[in-house]
């Protein structure tokens, strides 16, 4: 994945969470209607993997310390 990709994600992410005023129970509602509101329109909302090998480089980094 390219930098420039990585860094426009980043932007929207902190713009999303600026426009929440950071609070993390506010975001979570606002991305569950956003979900709500695309799936009503047709969208397919697909779940993430949760069985991941554990020697995957996703799961060094959703569990790294």
């Amino acid at each position: 994945m390219s930098e420039s990709i990585i860094e426009e994600v980043r932007k929207v992410r902190e713009q999303h969470a600026a426009s929440m005023g950071y609070d993390l129970d506010q975001i979570y509602a606002d991305l569950k209607a956003r979900e709500a509101q695309r799936t009503a329109e047709g969208w397919a909302v697909v779940p993430p993997s949760v069985n991941l090998p554990p020697e995957s480089a996703l799961q060094r980094v959703r569990f790294a310390r």
